[in-house]
C-alpha cells in the first residue's frame, strides 16, 4: 500500500473556492464605513478648530473698541468674515458679545466674552446614518485696557 504525501491529503480540491470572494463581500463594507467616519470626524474637527479661531479673533477684535456697539458690531463681522474665510459654511450661526465690560470705571478689570456658535452642515457628506448637522459652539474671552477711555 502507498501512502500518498501529507499535503495532498490534508487539501482536498474545490473545499477553498469563494473565500476570497466572501472575504471581500465581508470586509469592503467596514472599510467604507470606516472611510466614512473618517470623514465626518475630519470635516467636524476642522470646522471646530475655525469656530475656536473665530472666537478668538472676534473677542480680540472687540476689546480693542472703546465701546459695546463698536466691539459687538466689529466682533459679528471678524467672526463671520474668519468663518468664510476658512470655506465654513454654516446653516446657521450666532456671535453672542456681552458688553457689559464696558460699563466698568476706568482702573478697574474688564474683560469681554465672544462666543461663536455654528451649525456645519454634514449632509453633503453623503454617508448614510451621518447626523445631518453638527452644532459647534465656542467662547474666548479678552480682557480690556483697564486705563484705555471709554465712553
Amino acid at each position: 500500500m502507498t501512502l500518498k504525501p501529507l499535503s495532498r491529503r490534508l487539501r482536498r480540491p474545490g473545499r477553498d473556492r469563494g473565500a476570497l470572494s466572501l472575504e471581500f463581500a465581508v470586509l469592503i463594507p467596514a472599510v467604507f464605513v470606516l472611510i466614512g467616519l473618517i470623514a465626518i470626524a475630519g470635516r467636524v474637527t476642522g470646522a471646530g478648530n475655525t469656530v475656536d479661531s473665530a472666537a478668538r479673533a472676534a473677542a480680540r477684535a472687540a476689546s480693542l473698541e472703546r465701546d459695546g456697539a463698536t466691539a459687538r458690531s466689529k466682533a459679528q463681522a471678524v467672526a463671520n468674515d474668519m468663518l468664510a474665510g476658512q470655506g465654513i459654511r454654516c446653516v446657521s450661526s450666532s456671535v453672542d458679545v456681552p458688553t457689559a465690560g464696558f460699563q466698568a470705571p476706568l482702573g478697574t478689570a474688564a474683560s469681554v466674552t465672544v462666543t461663536v456658535t455654528c451649525q456645519v452642515n454634514l449632509a453633503d457628506i453623503a454617508f448614510p446614518g451621518a447626523p445631518g448637522t453638527k452644532q459647534l459652539r465656542a467662547s474666548f474671552t479678552s480682557p480690556l485696557d483697564p486705563y484705555r477711555q471709554r465712553p
